[in-house]
C-alpha cells in the first residue's frame, strides 16, 4: 500500500512508476479524485455531527416554543449524519479498493520495460569449456540415484519429484550451508509456517496479479506459502517495533509451493520449475531510510554463496514491468547451466520499501516517539533450484560430479559417484 500523504505532496512519483511497470498511469488522479472526496464526505460528517450535538443540548434548555423546533431540527440531522458518515464509509471503502491494487513505486534508477529488458549489472566467472558433452542435471540426478522424476509424477502428478539418496543429502547439505552463514552474519534462524491466514498473504502483495501462482484451501481458507517472505513478512504484522531493535534480520526454511499456472510447456524437464521445493530465504525489518544499504547486503550475501559454490553467475538489475506486487527494486543472480547455455535465476532480492509494513501495520517508535512504518526487503539464499547448477556445472565425464569445497563439511562427500551406468549417448 503507497502512501496518500507522498501522493497528494507529488503525484508524478506514481504516474511515472505505473509507467515504469507498463500500468495506467492515470490510477494517480483516481486515487486523488476519491481521497479528496473522501475527506470532503468526513469534513460534512464531521460537521453534521457537532450541529447534532449542539441542537441536543439547546433542547433540553429551550421554551416550548422552540423546543419543537429544535426537535424537528434534531431529527432532520440524524438522518443528515448518517447519510453522511455512509456516504464517507463509501468512498473510504472504494479508495481502500483502488490502494489494494497498485503496485509499490518502482525506485528511481530502476530499468523499465518487462521480461526482458533487465540490465547485466556484473558477470562473474567463465561459463566452463568441456572437453566432452556434457550431461544435464536430470540425466546425470537419475545416474547419481540423486533424482526421481517419474516416482513423483506417479505419486503426486507433473513436476512433482523425489531427492533420492544423495539427491536428499546435497539439499539438505545446500540449506544447511546457507543457514550457516546467515546465522554466523547475525540472522535469527527461523522454521515458519507454510499455510498462512487471507490477510497475511494479501498483506504481502501475493494475492493481486500472481494469484493464480497461490494454492488455496478453500475449506480452511489458507494458503500454502511460495516463500517463507509471507509468514516471516507477518510475523511481526501489528506491532510496534522498539528503534533500537532495528534492523531485524531472520532467516527462514521452509518448504514452498507454486502452481507455476501459465507456465505450460517451460521447463518441464527436471526440476528447474516445479510446484514444490525446498528454500532458504533472509527477511530484514529496517528504517526505511536504511533500506536501500540493506539491499546491497543482502545482495552481496547472496553472492558469497554462489561464490562458495563455485558457479559463473551474473548480476541483472530487474526492469519496472517484471517486478512483483510488492518490490520497489529487484535484483537477481543467474548462474550458468551448460545444456542451455544460458543463465538461469538462483537468487532474488527485493526492497519492498514500506508497502508490505503499511498493509500488514508494522511500526517502529522513533526516537521522537511517534510510530512509523518499517521497510521489508527480502532474498534468497539458497533453494532446490540450485542443485540443478551444482550438477551441471561440477560434472564429469564418466557423470561423477565434484563437491564444491565449501559444500563438503556440510555433505560429507568429495565426489558423487554414479550409482547406475549411463544411458547410450548417439
Amino acid at each position: 500500500m503507497i502512501d496518500l500523504r507522498a501522493l497528494r505532496e507529488d503525484p508524478e512519483r506514481l504516474r511515472a512508476s505505473q509507467r515504469a511497470r507498463g500500468e495506467d498511469p492515470a490510477v494517480a488522479d483516481r486515487l486523488l479524485e476519491l481521497d479528496s472526496s473522501r475527506r470532503s464526505a468526513l469534513t460534512r460528517f464531521e460537521t453534521l455531527r457537532a450541529e447534532q450535538k449542539s441542537v441536543g443540548k439547546s433542547v433540553s434548555k429551550a421554551s416550548p416554543e422552540e423546543r419543537e423546533e429544535l426537535l424537528a431540527r434534531a431529527k432532520g440531522l440524524s438522518v443528515e449524519v448518517k447519510e453522511a458518515e455512509a456516504e464517507a464509509g463509501r468512498l473510504g471503502d472504494e479508495l481502500d479498493a483502488v490502494l489494494a491494487r497498485v503496485p509499490n513505486l518502482v525506485e528511481e534508477g530502476a530499468p523499465e520495460g518487462g521480461v526482458d529488458d533487465f540490465v547485466v549489472l556484473e558477470t562473474v566467472g567463465e561459463p566452463r569449456a568441456f572437453d566432452f558433452t556434457p550431461r544435464d542435471h536430470l540425466e546425470l540426478g537419475e545416474m547419481l540415484g540423486a533424482i526421481d522424476m517419474e516416482r513423483g509424477a506417479k505419486v503426486s502428478g507433473s513436476r512433482f519429484y523425489f531427492l533420492t539418496g544423495v539427491g536428499a543429502q546435497l539439499e539438505l547439505a545446500l540449506l544447511n550451508m546457507a543457514m550457516n552463514q546467515a546465522i554466523g552474519a547475525g540472522f535469527t534462524a527461523m522454521i515458519p509456517p507454510v499455510l498462512v491466514k487471507p490477510e497475511t498473504m494479501e498483506g504481502t502483495g501475493f494475492l493481486g496479479e500472481h494469484s493464480d501462482e497461490v494454492y488455496h484451501l478453500p475449506a480452511d481458507d489458507q494458503y500454502l506459502v511460495g516463500t517463507s517472505e509471507v509468514a516471516l513478512a507477518g510475523y511481526h504484522g501489528g506491532e510496534i517495533l522498539p528503534a533500537d531493535a532495528l534492523p531485524h534480520r531472520y532467516v527462514g526454511w521452509s518448504s514452498c509451493f507454486r502452481r507455476e499456472a501459465g507456465s505450460y510447456g517451460k521447463d518441464t524437464r527436471g526440476i528447474i520449475r516445479v510446484h514444490q521445493f525446498n528454500k532458504v530465504e533472509m527477511f530484514v525489518y529496517t528504517r526505511p531510510e536504511q533500506a536501500h544499504e540493506e539491499h546491497a547486503r543482502l545482495l552481496a550475501w547472496e553472492r558469497e554463496m554462489l561464490d562458495k559454490l563455485e558457479l559463473p553467475y551474473r548480476v541483472v538489475d530487474i526492469a519496472g514491468g517484471d517486478l512483483g506486487t510488492s518490490a520497489a527494486r529487484k535484483y537477481d543472480c543467474e548462474a550458468w547451466v551448460p545444456t542451455q547455455e544460458t543463465y538461469r535465476e538462483l537468487t532474488s532480492t527485493s526492497n519492498c520499501t514500506e508497502f508490505q509494513a503499511r498493509r500488514l501495520n508494522v511500526r517502529y517508535r522513533d526516537e521522537d516517539g511517534k510510530p512509523r512504518f518499517a521497510a521489508t526487503l527480502n532474498g534468497t539464499l539458497a533453494t532446490t533450484r540450485w542443485i540443478v547448477a551444482i550438477l551441471e556445472n561440477h560434472q564429469r565425464a564418466d557423470g561423477s560430479v565434484v563437491v564444491p569445497e565449501a559444500l563438503r563439511p556440510f555433505l560429507g562427500k568429495d565426489v558423487l559417484e554414479p550409482v547406475q551406468a549411463p544411458r547410450s549417448r548417439k
